[in-house]
C-alpha cells in the first residue's frame, strides 16, 4: 500500500485541485461577473498558491519525511476547502465593502478564498515524490512518472467538474465532496503511521466538515441557487423599485438578467425591453425576428403576445436558463416560438434563413458583452441575416462620459462600418447633467440596412417617447473598429469599474 500510496494520492491531487478551481469561477460569479479578469486572478493565485506549496513541500521533504506530514497536509487542504465552501459570501461581501477597485477586488478574493487550499495541493506533489523515490538512479524517472500522474488527475478533475458535477450538483456540495474526499485520504494516510496524533487530528477535521456541510444545507434561504453549464442563477423575489409592484428576478452571475411582475401581469419589468418595441416604427410589417440571448425570456413572452402573428427565433446558448424559464418564468411552448440553444455568432456564421428584425441582448457579465458578437464580422453576420430593409437593436450599457465609454464608441465605429445607418437611444438619461453621465444606462443602437430618412414622430404616443430619447455622439477619431483579431471588450469595460 505504502508503495503505490504516494502516486494515488498525487492523481486525486491534481483532480481536485482543478475541480477545485472550476467551482472557484461561480464562487466568484455572483460578485465579479465571468469575464477574463476574473478567470486571470482565479487562475494566477491558484497557480501562485501551487508554486509556493511546491516550493514549501520540497523544503520540508528535506527536514522529514513520512506519512505523518503527508496526511497533515491533506487534512488542511480539506479543511481550507470546507471554509471556502461555507464562508465565501462572509468573505467575498468584505472584499465588495473594503478593497477598493475592481480588479483589486478580484485578485483579494481569490486569494483568500483559493490560496490557502492551493497552497496545501503544491505541498503533495514532492513531498509524495520524495515518499516514492527510492534510488536517486530511478528518481529522474519517478518524478516524471509522478509528474504525468498529477497531470492527468487534473485533467480529468477539469473535465469532470466542468461538464457534468457543477452543473449536476452545484458548486457547495462540490466543494465540500473534495473537503471529504481530501479527509479521507488523509486518514488513509494516517493509517500507514499508526500515532494517535494524525488520528485525531483526520478525526476532527473530519467532524468539522461535516458540521459545516450540515449547517450550509439546512441555512434557510429565500431564494433559489442553481448553477447551469454556463453559469451560477440566483432567483429572488423583490419589489419593482419604479412601481413597488411584486417581481420575480432572474440574477445571473453578477447581473440581473431578467424578471416577471408577480400580479398576473404581462407587463415588462426592465424598462430597456420596452424600446425593442420600436421595431414597430422602423419595420411596421415585420413577420419574423432573431433574438440572441433568452435569460429568462421576457421579452419574447411579451413579443408573441403583442404581435400573435410573428414569429420569433431565440438563440440562447444556455440550455440551463432555457428551463429555468420554463420552471419559474411561465415559459411556454408556442407555434411561433423556436428556441436555438446555440452560440449567437456560430449561429450568425450559418446564415441559413433571414429574418425583418433582429434583437441584441447577450451579456457575458456585469456590463460585457461577449466579444465574439461585437466584432465587424458578427455585425456583418447580422447584417446579411436581415432582409434587404431589416433592422437590428442592439441593448449596450455604457455611461455617456467621454472617458469611460470607450467600448460604447468602438462598438458604434463597428455597427457603422456595416450598416448605412446607425442610431442611439438613452434609456434612462437621454438628456444626463454631468453627474449623470457618470451613471451607466441602457443604450438602444439600432442599425437601418437602408438609408432612407427616419421620421421621429409616431401616432403611438409611447413609441414617440423612445424616439424622443435620441441621442447623437461624436465618435472619437482615435478609436478602432472591433475585429475578431482586436476586440478588446473586457479591457474598455473594466476600466470603468473603479
Amino acid at each position: 500500500m505504502k508503495k503505490h500510496l504516494p502516486g494515488i494520492i498525487i492523481f486525486l491531487t491534481g483532480f481536485v485541485t482543478m475541480a477545485f478551481e472550476i467551482g472557484g469561477a461561480r464562487v466568484l460569479g455572483p460578485y465579479f461577473g465571468t469575464s477574463v479578469f476574473v478567470w486571470t486572478s482565479l487562475i494566477g493565485i491558484i497557480m501562485g498558491s501551487l508554486s509556493l506549496g511546491y516550493w514549501l513541500g520540497g523544503w520540508i521533504s528535506v527536514k522529514r519525511t513520512d506519512f505523518v506530514i503527508f496526511s497533515l497536509m491533506l487534512s488542511f487542504s480539506a479543511l481550507f476547502i470546507a471554509i471556502a465552501a461555507i464562508g465565501n459570501i462572509y468573505i467575498l461581501d468584505r472584499v465588495v465593502k473594503y478593497i477598493p477597485g475592481f480588479r483589486w477586488q478580484t485578485v483579494i478574493a481569490s486569494l483568500s478564498l483559493f490560496g490557502p487550499a492551493s497552497l496545501f495541493f503544491g505541498m503533495v506533489l514532492p513531498y509524495g515524490v520524495k515518499l516514492k523515490i527510492t534510488s536517486v538512479n530511478t528518481s529522474g524517472g519517478t518524478v516524471g512518472n509522478l509528474y504525468a500522474v498529477s497531470t492527468i488527475g487534473s485533467i480529468l478533475g477539469t473535465f469532470a467538474a466542468g461538464f457534468y458535477l457543477v452543473p449536476a450538483f452545484g458548486f457547495t456540495n462540490v466543494l465540500f465532496t473534495l473537503a471529504v474526499l481530501m479527509v479521507l485520504l488523509s486518514g488513509i494516510v494516517a493509517l500507514q503511521h499508526k500515532k494517535l496524533l494524525s488520528s485525531l487530528l483526520v478525526v476532527t477535521v473530519s467532524v468539522t466538515i461535516v458540521f459545516m456541510w450540515n449547517r450550509t444545507m439546512k441555512k434557510e434561504v429565500d431564494y433559489i441557487d442553481i448553477d447551469t453549464q454556463y453559469s451560477r442563477v440566483i432567483i429572488y423575489e423583490t419589489e419593482d423599485a419604479a412601481t413597488g409592484r411584486p417581481v420575480k428576478m432572474l440574477r445571473v452571475n453578477d447581473e440581473n438578467s431578467s424578471a416577471m411582475f408577480l400580479d398576473g401581469s404581462d407587463d415588462l419589468v426592465f424598462e430597456v425591453l420596452k424600446y425593442y418595441r420600436l421595431v414597430e416604427h422602423f419595420k411596421p410589417d415585420f413577420k419574423s425576428a432573431l433574438m440572441i440571448g433568452g435569460s429568462g425570456y421576457a421579452f419574447p413572452k411579451y413579443y408573441l403576445n403583442k404581435y400573435p402573428v410573428a414569429k420569433l427565433d431565440v438563440v440562447e446558448i444556455d440550455p440551463g436558463l432555457t428551463d429555468i424559464a420554463r420552471r419559474h418564468f411561465s415559459l411556454t411552448d408556442h407555434p411561433n416560438l423556436r428556441v436555438i440553444h446555440e452560440d449567437g455568432r456560430t449561429f450568425l456564421n450559418r446564415r441559413d434563413r433571414r429574418y425583418d428584425a433582429l434583437f441584441m441582448d447577450a451579456y457575458k457579465s456585469m456590463i460585457t458583452i461577449p466579444y465574439q458578437l461585437t466584432t465587424r464580422e458578427a455585425v456583418q453576420g447580422i447584417y446579411d441575416v436581415l432582409v434587404p430593409d431589416g433592422v437590428v437593436f442592439a441593448n449596450i450599457i455604457s455611461t455617456l462620459d467621454s472617458e469611460n465609454n470607450q467600448f460604447l464608441h468602438a462598438e458604434v465605429a463597428t455597427y457603422k462600418s456595416v450598416f448605412k445607418k446607425v442610431m442611439l437611444f438613452a434609456v434612462q438619461y437621454p438628456k444626463p447633467t454631468n453627474e449623470e453621465k457618470m451613471y451607466f444606462q441602457n443604450i438602444i443602437l439600432v442599425g437601418l440596412k437602408s438609408d432612407e430618412g427616419v421620421n421621429f414622430y409616431s401616432q403611438d404616443p409611447k413609441i414617440t417617447e423612445y424616439l424622443s430619447h435620441y441621442f447623437e455622439l461624436d465618435l472619437n477619431d482615435n478609436i478602432k473598429v472591433l475585429t475578431d483579431e482586436y476586440a478588446p471588450v473586457e479591457y474598455f469595460t473594466s476600466k470603468v469599474l473603479k
